[in-house]
């Protein structure tokens, strides 16, 4: 269970910091470009979610592939981890998506 709950924080932390780093790099580069950066900052964390995810998944269609062949298989218990790697991913960047709305005020 040790490796299992490492990968899921991982790529918790891993989507998370996708969309928290974009957000930030492109609020600099908003103020570089005399832009508002709370509502790039806010464009661009929303735009980057699915990247994140995509990112702390491996970023290729394998984890797909792991999940199609285990089902036919009949082994689902590779199938439900793969699932909640997926998940938590989402969850990782739902959650810095949330925070940079939240640090630019709701900024629309």
């Amino acid at each position: 269970m040790g490796y299992f709950l490492t990968k899921i924080i991982s790529h918790y932390a891993l989507a998370f910091g996708v969309v928290i780093g974009a957000a930030l790099l492109s609020g600099m580069a908003a103020i570089f470009t005399l832009q508002p950066p709370t509502l790039t900052m806010r464009d661009v964390a929303t735009n980057v979610k699915v990247w994140a995810v995509v990112a702390a998944i491996g970023g290729t269609i394998d984890p797909i592939r792991e999940i199609e062949s285990n089902v036919i298989d009949s082994q689902y218990s590779p199938v439900i981890k793969q699932i909640l790697y997926i998940v938590s991913s989402f969850i990782g960047a739902y959650t810095g998506a949330k925070l940079i709305e939240w640090i630019c005020g709701g900024a629309k």
